[in-house]
């Protein structure tokens, strides 16, 4: 122990002491030291080692206090340096807290405004889904690829038609070329059997954060090109149906542009692409007295609470002219340029007795001013469907005042035509419509009304009447139009029945003109002065050919005034796919197959005109001919799903 070293010490000094005691006093006589002395010293030294035992306890003692005191003292140290580290660490933690809260709150601003867009995606979702509802019935597969849906569509048919009398016609109908009791195509039946009204469609599907945007398109196999025939490999090219772009906001704007339906055509909800309410039937011209067009169009529409909506298009316009007995004063328009992608084919020539040949072109064009403007409002107040429309129409040709020999002002003394004064002359026309449908019974019975009258505006109407007639002067002299059909349509879980009456009225427009021949002559459309009398009386053929039916002539000018259709059919689903379930794999839609039968009935009904001629230059009774015609269709289809 560090107190062992006072022992030594303190013998020494207690030694010492003795010696200077003894030598300061005188020397004492020789005496002899006692074991009583040697005793007592050693006492005396005992003593003295316990009490610096004692020290030596008290002195380890302290020792040991000494180092709890210094272990406290690192202890506590300790502990201060590991509270400073705390309260380091505790700074770092804090200004990490802070920045971390200020990140925190940017990324709860950033998630709120990311909750803000997935709500209104969701509500997005939510309208593609009911838009999807509203104009889908079945819920075709589809393809997810870069940001778009996919759909395909469409059917496969096979269909046939046969008629009491030859029109030369496929399953698309020319009413308006029904035969006269006379023609000998009224004496001939007819059987086509045909899968040209096969339809393939492709709707794409993309969504933006306030829009959805749409395109569409369809096609059929109903055109023909030049070398298409129906005797061996029966090859008939595609044809463009639709083919247009839409921007539908959800503020309830839409935009759509390209070939659709025109607006003229009823709706089934709103004013809706995809949605348009079309006759049941197999007969691919619909049916007399539908009022349709599929064209050329920029379509802007609003919704208004999904109960109004108000809609205005700009389509492609196309005058379509009949007339009868017109000088060369007129011009409307062209046979289709080829450079120019129109139809350039000429179905027919003929040479009069003057050496001058005449050559039919397939299809004509006109010169059009500007484009049809069409107008809808659509109502839907709980109870049916309504719509009114108008169209406005612009018709314009060129005239030539100087076509026909005239001494008269302002052509000269000259008595031979000239292109003298030519000018154009422009014509407005144009009509209004409603159309009304009811469903019944749980949505199982439809009830629909149409009707539509307008000047010019006939090629709205699946009869193909004409818009116009040309006055004696060469303006234009358009044509009163009325067109109107009823359907009565009952859908079934396995059977559709349909019912379908309509009508499509053209009325008179002629005129008589001075300069024709010495007496004058009537032109135009319907003249009660044109001859009938060759309706009733049948003409050889023509060109030897065999192919070619003879002319009725010109005593047989059969202007239409009436046409009238009936309509019956039914529609059987053998197997509807879009009904199936597997338990292991959800709902499946395997297409649709389905069979359909129709019966119609039509009677083209003409202008009364000139009867049989009489001796002295007189007519018989006025005679008011009309054609009939019978027609079956039935077809099988296969829909995809």
């Amino acid at each position: 122990m560090k107190a062992a070293w006072l022992f030594p010490v303190v013998l020494v000094l207690t030694t010492a002491l003795l010696s200077q005691t003894t030598e300061s006093k005188p020397k004492p006589r020789a005496s002899t030291i006692t074991a009583a002395d040697v005793q007592a010293l050693r006492d005396a030294i005992a003593a003295q080692q316990a009490a610096l035992a004692q020290q030596q306890a008290a002195l380890a003692h302290q020792q040991q206090q000494i180092q709890e005191l210094q272990e406290q003292l690192r202890r506590r140290d300790q502990a201060v340096q590991q509270a400073q580290t705390t309260a380091t660490d505790a700074a770092g933690k804090a200004a990490a807290a802070v920045s971390q809260a200020s990140q925190q709150t940017e990324t709860v601003v950033a998630l709120k405004s990311d909750v803000s867009d997935l709500k209104t995606g969701m509500a997005n979702t939510a309208a593609t889904l009911q838009d999807t509802q509203k104009t889908i019935t079945e819920s075709p597969a589809a393809i997810h690829i870069k940001g778009i849906t996919i759909t395909p569509g469409g059917f496969l048919a096979a269909e046939f038609v046969r008629r009491t009398r030859a029109l030369a016609a496929d399953v698309n109908t020319p009413f308006n070329s029904v035969p006269m009791p006379g023609a000998s195509q009224s004496s001939m039946s007819e059987f086509f059997g045909s899968g040209r009204q096969s339809r393939i469609s492709m709707l794409a599907e993309g969504r933006l954060s306030a829009a959805k945007l749409s395109g569409y398109v369809e096609a059929d196999f109903l055109s023909s090109g030049v070398t298409s025939n129906n005797n061996q490999s029966n090859s008939y090219s595609l044809r463009q149906r639709q083919a247009w772009g839409q921007v539908a906001m959800d503020d309830g704007w839409s935009f759509t542009g390209g070939q659709m339906w025109s607006l003229v055509t009823e709706t089934k909800h709103g004013v809706d692409n995809r949605s348009e309410a079309l006759p049941m039937t197999i007969d691919a011209a619909y049916t007399v007295g539908f009022s349709w067009a599929r064209q050329y169009g920029l379509r802007l529409a609003k919704s208004f609470g999904d109960k109004v909506w108000a809609a205005v298009s700009v389509e492609n316009a196309q005058a379509t002219v009949t007339s009868h007995g017109n000088a060369a004063n007129f011009l409307v328009g062209s046979a289709g340029a080829g450079g120019g992608v129109y139809n350039s084919a000429i179905t027919t020539c003929s040479t009069n007795a003057a050496g001058v040949t005449t050559c039919t072109p397939a299809t004509t064009y006109s010169f059009n001013p500007s484009p049809d403007i069409v107008a809808k409002l659509a109502f839907e107040p709980g109870f049916g469907h309504y719509e009114v429309f108008g169209v406005y129409s612009r018709f314009r040709d060129r005239i030539f005042p100087c076509a026909e020999a005239s001494i008269a002002f302002p052509c000269g003394t000259t008595t031979s035509p000239s292109t003298l004064e030519a000018v154009n002359s422009t014509k407005s026309g144009g009509g209004v419509g409603a159309n009304a449908r009811w469903s019944f019974a749980g949505k199982r019975l439809d009830i629909g009304v149409h009707g539509f009258a307008g000047d010019g505006t006939g090629r709205y109407g699946s009869g193909g009447l004409a818009d116009a007639s040309i006055h004696a002067n060469g303006t234009f002299d358009l044509i009163r139009n009325y067109q109107g059909l009823a359907t009565v349509e009952w859908h079934g879980p396995k059977l559709d029945i349909y019912l379908n009456g309509g009508g499509e009225y053209d009325g008179r427009a002629w005129d008589f003109d001075p300069l024709s021949g010495t007496t004058g002559a009537y032109v135009g459309y319907g003249s009660p002065y044109f001859s009938n009398s060759g309706c009733y009386s049948e003409a050889l053929p023509q060109n030897g050919t065999g192919f070619l039916p003879g002319s009725l002539g010109s005593k047989c000018t059969a202007d239409t005034r009436l046409l009238l259709e009936g309509t019956a059919g039914l529609w059987f689903r053998v197997y509807d796919g879009s009904k199936d379930n597997d338990g292991l794999k959800g709902k499946l839609n395997r297409g649709r197959v389905q069979w359909g039968a129709q019966f119609s009935y039509v009677d083209r009904r003409t202008w009364s005109g000139l009867g049989f001629p009489l001796p002295g230059g007189l007519f018989g009774p006025s005679l008011q001919p009309h054609g009939v015609e019978g027609m079956i269709f039935t077809s099988f289809r296969y829909y995809l799903p």
